[in-house]
């Protein structure tokens, strides 16, 4: 089930990507061909562009995806990474966690505009925002309560090891 529901977030990621694409191709013929330029295609693909970064790291981008700096915990050992996942997992869940009511807040504020051509209320187009910061609460509690339990974080995915020449 968990597997479906991962590529589901991947069809949406696409879907949002072709229509980020065909929004910038429109504006591009629009303006250079036609030479008149029409305001809503740029307004689509930053939406999209905002939408898809979000979505994309509360979904689609596993954990041992994401950009580490493990030169320090690839070097110690495995309890020591453990003590280390659990350090980072307890500041991302409290810094993510102290956030999210600020957070709530702006976005529930925002209802009161409204995007400049495609008249979108802000607090739509804001709340992926939330959506991103609920998903990784509940990722890196997860995560927080699989490293208390003893199992060592995932290791990253390296696809150009040590002297492969990449």
């Amino acid at each position: 089930m968990l597997r479906w529901l991962q590529r589901r977030a991947e069809n949406i990621a696409a879907l949002m990507l072709a229509v980020m694409f065909c929004a910038f191709v429109i504006q591009i013929v629009f303006r250079y061909f036609f030479n008149f330029p029409i305001g809503w295609t740029s307004e689509l693909t930053v939406v999209m562009w905002l939408w898809i970064v979000l979505w994309g790291a509360a979904f689609v981008l596993k954990e041992n995806e994401e950009v580490r700096f493990d030169l320090i915990v690839g070097a110690v050992g495995r309890r020591a990474r453990i003590a280390m996942g659990i350090v980072a997992s307890l500041s991302l869940v409290v810094l993510y966690g102290a956030s999210l009511p600020a957070a709530w807040k702006y976005v529930s504020f925002m209802k009161v505009e409204k995007s400049s051509y495609l008249k979108i209320r802000m607090d739509w187009l804001f709340s992926i925002f939330i959506v991103f910061l609920v998903a990784i609460l509940i990722r890196y509690l997860w995560i927080l309560w699989h490293l208390a339990r003893g199992r060592e974080p995932e290791a990253a995915d390296i696809s150009a090891k040590a002297g492969s020449g990449l």
